[in-house]
């Protein structure tokens, strides 16, 4: 071996000795840090519906529960556990005068502790009346008109000039009011032979006292149809907003004449 091979080898033994200096010195990774769960947030217990409740409803102890919710966000005017640990008891033999989701917080102004009270006349507003009018399904717009919803009364009469004037049945039709809202709709049972039997269903509308009036007659004059509104019309700014018919101002009516619509004012 020459000199020159002596001198790389060398080097060679020196640089492996060097790494393995190196590699023995260094420190080990330190271990991964596990993340840390954030702090749970303080909750308090809140009164909650243990299902849907419909309107006229009696609370008991199955319909309502506690349920944990978090203090930051707690709805306002709700019964929390903090303020009142009694509150489940307290609203015992309630009714429910506005419908409650599953799950949704309880509001005192949505029950109404006893039958006594009047259910009808929790719901309705100051300066209001309930009128109930003889329905069916083909007068409630396939019986899909719900409590809350927003209806036309119409009125369909037989028209006794004309069918004189005509020589044959003329049946004409006039809007009695607009855009009136609907308290309930419920059925008419009767007893027969001790068994309930249903007879007819009943609409109750929410007007004011001289819509009342004007109901009862039309209702005593004729027969009155249910027209579905769209639900924009339950809110007053979006109802303003659709002139609609008024039944003040607009005299026209629609006369039927051996199967033909006529539009004409009323006289």
């Amino acid at each position: 071996m020459n000199k020159g091979h002596m001198i790389v080898l060398g080097l060679s033994v020196l640089a492996g000795g060097g790494a393995f200096l190196l590699l023995g010195s260094s420190e080990p990774p330190p271990a991964p840090v596990a993340a840390l769960a954030p702090p749970p947030l303080p909750t308090d217990e809140v009164l909650v519906a243990a299902r849907d409740l419909s309107y006229g409803s009696e609370i008991g102890d199955a319909e309502t529960s506690w349920a944990a919710w978090p203090k930051n966000i707690v709805p306002q005017g709700v019964i929390r556990k903090s303020e009142n640990p009694n509150g489940k008891e307290d609203i015992k033999s309630s009714y429910v005068r506005i419908p409650i989701s599953n799950g949704e917080p309880i509001r005192r102004e949505r029950l109404v502790k006893g039958v006594a009270a009047g259910l009808m006349s929790t719901m309705l507003a100051t300066g209001k009346r309930a009128v109930a009018i003889d329905v069916s399904v083909n007068t409630t717009a396939g019986g899909f008109i719900l409590p809350n919803d927003h209806v036309d009364v119409l009125r369909v009469y037989r028209d006794q000039d004309m069918t004189r004037d005509l020589g044959a049945e003329t049946m004409a039709s006039e809007v009695v009011l607009t855009n009136v809202r609907v308290l309930a709709m419920g059925q008419t049972i009767e007893k027969k032979n001790d068994q309930p039997v249903v007879t007819g269903a009943t609409a109750t509308l929410e007007l004011d006292p001289k819509q009342a009036e004007m109901v009862v007659l039309a209702q005593r004059t004729g027969q009155l149809t249910l027209v579905l509104r769209p639900i924009s019309d339950s809110f007053p700014k979006e109802a303003a907003a659709d002139p609609g018919p008024n039944p003040d101002n607009d005299t026209s009516l629609t006369i039927v004449r051996r199967g033909v619509s006529i539009s004409q004012r009323a006289k």
